[in-house]
């Protein structure tokens, strides 16, 4: 199956890697000329990762309609996403509030795991591409995405 993920930030990634490990035919398209450009700036650049409390915990601490998220979650959780760092190689540690950090307190290691791991999948990855249309396939009832368009 062809997969296109637009968007390379953390989550887009993530998603590749994850589709791409289910024997997907990945690409990756990132309009910046780097992917996960923000990600190197969060946490004052040493990268919040997840936090370390109970998944129904943290659950129960988001504002509104918490039951909106449930089933992302449990699907993913906190601890899946610690397990597939450490599982790579990327100690991490928690803090105060429960907050998980690299150990090495550098973001651009959470940024290198993912990348290796997308290089590793073979996905492939398109920088300065900004996605100008999606072709939806006007012959099928379901209306599938058949194509993208660059600029």
């Amino acid at each position: 199956m062809k997969v296109i993920i637009i968007g390379g930030g953390p989550a887009g990634m993530m998603a590749a890697i994850n589709a791409a490990k289910n024997n997907s035919d990945v690409t990756l398209i990132e309009k910046m000329s780097m992917l996960g450009r923000k990600l190197l700036i969060t946490g004052k650049g040493r990268c919040n990762v997840t936090n370390g409390i109970d998944i129904s915990e943290f659950i129960n601490n988001i504002p509104g309609n918490h039951t909106f998220l449930y089933s992302a979650l449990y699907s993913y959780t906190n601890t899946d996403l610690i397990n597939f760092f450490e599982s790579n190689g990327l100690k991490l540690k928690e803090e105060r509030g429960n907050r998980i950090f690299p150990s090495t307190d550098k973001s651009v290691d959470v940024l290198n795991v993912l990348k290796n791991e997308l290089k590793k999948e073979n996905v492939k990855v398109l920088t300065n591409s900004k996605v100008k249309q999606i072709i939806l396939d006007e012959l099928s009832e379901e209306k599938k995405v058949s194509g993208v368009k660059l600029d």
